[in-house]
């Protein structure tokens, strides 16, 4: 048994890791507004959605802003600074969500086009994310030391949470009014692109150091170089862990539309589910950011994916003894604690095994590997077409379980 590590003193933040934390809360807080697997999944419910498309929209939102990162790795490596990328694609990102809510307040009457503009606005913003995430890793990783970023990205979550469960209340509040459909979501998104654009410029303020000179990048030297990267075990074990989690990922959006859709519960609840999910997350990130600095990012992650799959474990039970919407709560319960250990680990680990002069590579290389994978709700929902939801829940648990046993392969933190 490994002796557990003493807590290390901690001193004060700097001006760009304020900045940073200031960001993570903003953003928490409209993520908590535009909640892909409840709150865009209740809309495109609401909306008529077949469960493939609705699979579709967390697919997008996590594989449109990973599979581009190949080519952003080959476009940022060699620029000594990342933030004006950053900010370019921040601009995207704002224009993407104010359209979102305009499509949302004036096209609902025609279900299919709605529908139509929307993911394409989704589309939009998530590869715009996309080039904007490697960017971000990269500054952070200038200007957050090694030893204090569990720390940095646990206190970003710890806070954020708290403004995202103030976000589930606004949620609740909002569909339970007598605000009309559509212009109820409207409002909604309108709330989240606001907080996510401010988010952005505080980020975007942030002290740069410049990196040493690279020679320039070009998309086919990183796809060359996808075999020497790989051939780290550290990077492959991490990368098979990644991509069971992201298959594991097709049952997610399909929570909260098995509440609505087959369990009978009021829109107003939605809001409820995404009070659970942000509600949780502060308590969690205590949690998450002690074990990451006892324990390291490895154990995170293994704890993480026990949590992950007793969510859909969850679903299946409340499902099939009928019990009620408050025993339903814990399957967002288990989803919460789970993503936000997922979150910091994650990163922490992608980070803490990339050698600095190949971290945009290596960052790069997994985000664009997984992101293929992460259209597994798409998956999920055809599953559910044809078979049913119990059924994606449980191949979600299953999965979720064959993570956990891959997790043991992970390299331990120094």
């Amino acid at each position: 048994m490994s002796a557990v590590r003493p807590l290390p003193r901690h001193e004060p933040w700097n001006r760009d890791e304020r900045l940073g934390i200031l960001n993570g809360w903003l953003v928490l807080l409209g993520d908590g507004f535009l909640n892909v697997s409840v709150v865009l999944a209740g809309f495109a419910a609401r909306l008529g959605a077949p469960n493939a498309v609705i699979g579709l929209l967390p697919a997008i939102a996590g594989g449109g802003w990973m599979l581009p990162q190949l080519l952003v790795a080959s476009k940022v490596r060699p620029l000594p600074y990342k933030l004006p990328v950053y900010r370019s694609a921040a601009l995207v990102r704002m224009l993407s969500y104010l359209a979102m809510a305009v499509v949302a307040a004036t096209l609902a009457g025609r279900p299919a086009l709605c529908l139509a503009l929307f993911v394409l606005a989704m589309l939009t913003n998530a590869l715009a994310s996309g080039v904007a995430g490697l960017p971000f890793l990269e500054v952070v990783s200038k200007v957050v030391p090694q030893g204090r970023r569990a720390r940095f990205f646990g206190t970003r979550n710890l806070y954020g949470g708290l403004l995202a469960f103030g976000a589930g209340l606004g949620v609740r509040w909002i569909l339970a009014s007598g605000l009309a459909f559509p212009l109820n979501y409207a409002l909604i998104f309108l709330l989240g692109a606001v907080a996510y654009t401010v988010g952005y410029g505080v980020f975007g303020r942030v002290t740069e150091p410049p990196d040493p000179p690279q020679p320039p990048g070009r998309l086919w030297d990183e796809v060359r170089a996808i075999p020497s990267t790989l051939a780290d075990g550290h990077f492959r074990a991490f990368l098979r862990v990644r991509l069971l989690l992201a298959a594991a990922s097709l049952g997610d959006p399909f929570y909260a539309v098995y509440a609505l859709r087959e369990l009978g519960y009021p829109a107003a609840t939605l809001g409820v589910f995404v009070m659970t999910l942000t509600g949780v997350a502060p308590l969690s990130n205590l949690f998450w950011q002690r074990v990451a600095e006892r324990k390291g990012s490895r154990r995170i992650i293994r704890y993480a994916s026990v949590s992950a799959a007793l969510a859909p474990l969850t679903a299946l039970t409340v499902g099939a003894l009928g019990l009620g919407t408050w025993a339903y709560l814990f399957v967002f319960l288990f989803s919460s604690v789970a993503a936000q250990g997922f979150n910091l680990g994650h990163t922490n680990h992608l980070l803490n095994i990339s050698p600095p002069e190949h971290r945009s590579r290596y960052i790069g290389t997994l985000n664009t590997l997984v992101g293929t994978a992460l259209f597994a709700p798409v998956v999920g929902g055809v599953i559910a077409d044809g078979l049913g939801y119990r059924t994606v829940f449980g191949l979600a648990a299953v999965l979720f379980a064959a993570a956990w046993w891959q997790c043991g392969k992970l390299r331990r933190d120094a």
